[in-house]
């Protein structure tokens, strides 16, 4: 998942982001180092967040982009 590079290239921090997003740290943390997978509603709203699509965020596309 590319939620550590979204997250570092935009200079948010694990706490921060947790924050915005009404989630834990440590989940955010197990996230980025593959000891957990987000759901499906967790997916939604890491892309809302950083504006890419679900496909950006797991590595499935290099286009950031969303179809709408």
């Amino acid at each position: 998942m590319r939620l550590k590079e979204l997250r570092k290239s935009r200079k948010i921090s694990q706490i921060k982001l947790a924050m915005d997003l009404n989630m834990n740290q440590n989940s955010i943390s197990r996230y980025e180092t593959g000891e957990r997978e987000a759901d499906y509603a967790t997916l939604i709203a890491l892309a809302d967040y950083f504006d890419v699509s679900i496909d950006y965020l797991l590595g499935r596309t290099e286009n950031p982009k969303m179809n709408k």
